[in-house]
């Protein structure tokens, strides 16, 4: 018994360190992108944006504020066109999921289950509190009185027909036949 309970220790504890292993391999691995993002945004950075050098005279002022309106105002539009393309292409790929969705045809239908209910209970749950016809079905059957006929008369006259068998089995039986036959 211990020597199991051993076991399970020595495989709980080898889980727990493989564990903490992985857990500090993502954590290197999370610190590395995040540092490589950030040289590629720095890169990003002085490619694009060079750095800022104000002129002295208030007409280089003038000529570099209408650049930046001109940058401004071309990337706007371009930023405008990137969003109408994002919202077009996701409108794209929802009606592709849908329609592979339909041809799938995954839509499980849920298993249902047999409910004891009367007609009235059914009509109620429908309609609400509408519902005030009573659907009882057996109040609404004919009532139909019994007629003696005549076979069931003859079927009582003849009565039992084991007693009729029992009479004609036997000697006796035959006797009675031979006799009633000559």
């Amino acid at each position: 018994f211990s020597h199991l309970q051993k076991k399970r220790r020595a495989a709980t504890a080898r889980r727990q360190h493989l564990k903490s292993a992985m857990l500090q391999l993502a954590v290197t691995e999370i610190e590395k992108e995040a540092a490589a993002k950030e040289v590629e945004k720095q890169n990003y950075l002085a490619e694009h944006c060079p750095p800022l050098s104000l002129p002295g005279s208030m007409q280089e002022l003038q000529e570099l504020c209408k650049k930046l309106h001109a940058k401004i105002e071309s990337v706007d539009e371009e930023r405008y066109d990137t969003e109408v393309k994002l919202q077009k292409t996701t409108k794209e790929l929802e009606d592709l999921s849908q329609k592979l969705f339909d041809l799938r045809g995954k839509f499980k239908r849920p298993p249902l289950r047999r409910v004891r209910m009367s007609a009235d209970a059914m009509l109620r749950a429908l309609l609400g509190s509408k519902h005030k016809v009573c659907m009882d079905l057996r109040a609404n059957l004919k009532q139909v009185k019994k007629e003696d006929t005549e076979k069931e008369k003859d079927l009582r006259d003849v009565g039992d027909w084991r007693k009729n068998i029992e009479e004609k089995s036997g000697m006796e039986g035959r006797k009675k036949m031979f006799e009633a036959g000559e």
